[in-house]
């Protein structure tokens, strides 16, 4: 049963005049009505339609494979996956965990778990079995789709510590004392494990009576009805899981590939961010899907140089990634000089610094940088770039609020601030996810009754309907009584012509509360000194702002979708 807040509200509301005392200046509220009304339609239907229109067309190249499906065999493989999940009793709205790095199987599962009414769990793969535990009870999991190893993990030896009675049940019939909940494992191994379904084994239960049934079911899914749980990326605590819709999710790809350009021609996607993530899951597959986009697997994890190669021999017009790949991309291809000139590089999932925006339009020799800003928790985006725009805002703005969306930005007291004042983003609109999963009070926490969700990001929002974030409100800085943000003295220390990286964080102190301290990633051969650091400040910002710590890492502790584990910093070493 599902046990989640309502999120029901009118798509396109008439909004009472926001609560304010700054009635001379211009409100940061902004209703974006849209261009074209939202579609309500299932994430199957969108499949049929889309392999109606470009069937014969690529859908998915896996290098690290050595295979491509087109869109019509994508729906055939669906099909027979979707009829072998309810032949071995899957029903409508069961959870299935999709436990895998990035591979075909993947993307075949997920469009199964949609056509079959199931509702599928991204999980990360680096989950380690105490993790796994914690998410297969929390959502209820009773299937898992596991992959077979990838790089030191081994799936199948993982769940069965999680689960030891596994290697003694027959498949599907699973009976854990830790994990109640979870019935069938599906691996996909080419070798059998004992109380394990492989995945061929499913396709194989398909007959063309159990896969017409299907079809005839896509008219008994409700767009509204639930398809996808996201967990949160985890980096300050435990994951909770994110309930999203068809509809959240049709239509946040459909406005996200318009924004990146994918209606306007055929688009080959590098994509070197993780399925399981908002951004593979949303920003990639279902953009894709929409507009007929070609994606591009370069490995099943992330290698910056097999990235290079794949937009190199498969001709990729669009990149897909989080700042940290593209430092990292910069890098391979200042070191390799590929005669490369994809169009255009989509950068989201993080925060990213007008030095590296610059870096990648000359290094890269993309024509255009665009931002995509979101949550979890509106299933991906709700502010993006635009078709066309100016340099400055391409480089200093996340982009402008999406169509069909409603901002405001509100201070600590719940008033709307004049545009141009920082304040907490709150969101409204179709993208909202339902709620976390039976999760009533956390979900009361982030959205409330009249349906707008505050994401905890401090942000300004211009007149014209960009954005800037100015970081988190949970990582701001409190030195002496100075509010200090992480985000503007990690864009001044990335242009320090040694450091690649930085992330700002704050310190306890005996006497100020905190103190601000510098993590820095450095370039090859070079070293950064703390002394250093001072002297490339100093009479450029604040004395107040200037660190007073310096860590200098090798790596930054990340999650597997590319987003910084502040929290981690903190227990590293100074310098």
């Amino acid at each position: 049963m599902l046990k989640t807040v309502s999120s029901k509200y009118p798509r396109i509301s008439l909004v009472k005049k926001p609560k304010c005392n700054h009635y001379s200046t211009k409100l940061s509220y902004k209703h974006n009505l849209g261009e074209e009304p939202l579609r309500h339609i299932t994430i199957g239907t969108l499949l049929e339609e889309t392999v109606a229109k470009f069937g014969d067309r690529k859908a998915l190249i896996s290098r690290h494979q050595k295979k491509s499906l087109t869109f019509a065999e994508i729906l055939d493989q669906t099909d027979k996956l979707a009829s072998g999940f309810r032949s071995i009793g899957l029903e409508k709205n069961d959870r299935v965990g999709l436990w895998a790095p990035n591979l075909i199987e993947w993307y075949i599962t997920k469009m199964a778990c949609a056509r079959a009414g199931l509702i599928m769990v991204g999980l990360n793969p680096a989950y380690q079995p105490p993790e796994m535990e914690y998410c297969i009870n929390k959502v209820g999991i009773k299937a898992i789709v596991c992959a077979d190893q990838f790089k030191s993990q081994n799936f199948y030896e993982n769940l069965a510590t999680v689960a030891p009675e596994l290697e003694k049940s027959e498949p599907g019939k699973l009976k854990s004392g830790k994990v109640p909940s979870l019935q069938t494992v599906i691996t996909m191994s080419e070798n059998k494990k004992r109380g394990a379904f492989n995945f061929g084994e499913i396709l194989d239960l398909a007959t063309n009576d159990s896969i017409a049934q299907i079809r005839k079911y896509q008219r008994d899914i409700s767009p509204d009805g639930p398809c996808n749980l996201q967990f949160t990326s985890g980096t300050t605590g435990k994951p909770k899981a994110a309930l999203t819709s068809h509809f959240n999710m049709v239509n946040n790809g459909y406005l996200i590939g318009k924004r990146n350009e994918l209606n306007r021609k055929h688009h080959t996607i590098c994509l070197q961010v993780p399925f399981f993530h908002a951004f593979g899951t949303t920003i990639s597959i279902m953009a894709a899907l929409n507009h007929g986009a070609t994606m591009v697997l370069p490995t099943d994890g992330y290698s910056p140089d097999k990235s290079l190669d794949a937009i190199k021999e498969e001709k990729c017009t669009i990149i897909h990634g989080t700042p940290t790949m593209y430092v990292d991309l910069v890098h391979q291809q200042e070191v390799r000089k590929e005669d490369i000139s994809p169009e255009i590089a989509v950068a989201g999932g993080a925060l990213c610094a007008p030095q590296l925006f610059k870096k990648m339009l000359s290094v890269l020799n993309v024509k255009k940088v665009k931002s995509v800003y979101g949550l979890t928790e509106t299933t991906a985006v709700v502010f993006q770039s635009m078709v066309t725009e100016s340099e400055e805002k391409a480089v200093s703005t996340v982009g402008h609020v999406g169509e069909h969306v409603e901002v405001k930005i509100v201070d600590k007291d719940g008033v709307v601030v004049p545009c141009g004042t920082p304040g907490e983003l709150c969101i409204r609109a179709y993208c909202n996810m339902l709620g976390y999963w039976e999760d009533e009070a956390k979900t009361k926490e982030m959205i409330g009754p009249d349906n707008w969700l505050m994401t905890g990001d401090q942000f300004i929002l211009e007149e014209d309907g960009y954005g800037k974030v100015v970081g988190r409100l949970k990582e701001m800085i409190i030195r002496g009584g100075e509010n200090i943000f992480p985000k503007e003295i990690e864009e001044f220390l990335n242009s320090h012509p040694n450091i690649l990286e930085t992330h700002v964080i704050g310190l306890p102190h005996e006497r100020l509360g905190e103190e601000v301290c510098a993590c820095i990633r450095v370039k090859p051969g070079t070293k950064v000194t703390f002394d250093d650091m001072v002297s490339f400040c100093k009479g450029k910002m604040a004395h107040f702002k200037i660190p007073s710590k310096l860590k200098v890492v090798d790596e930054f502790p990340k999650t597997t979708s590319g987003k910084i584990q502040k929290f981690k910093l903190k227990d590293l070493p100074a310098n």
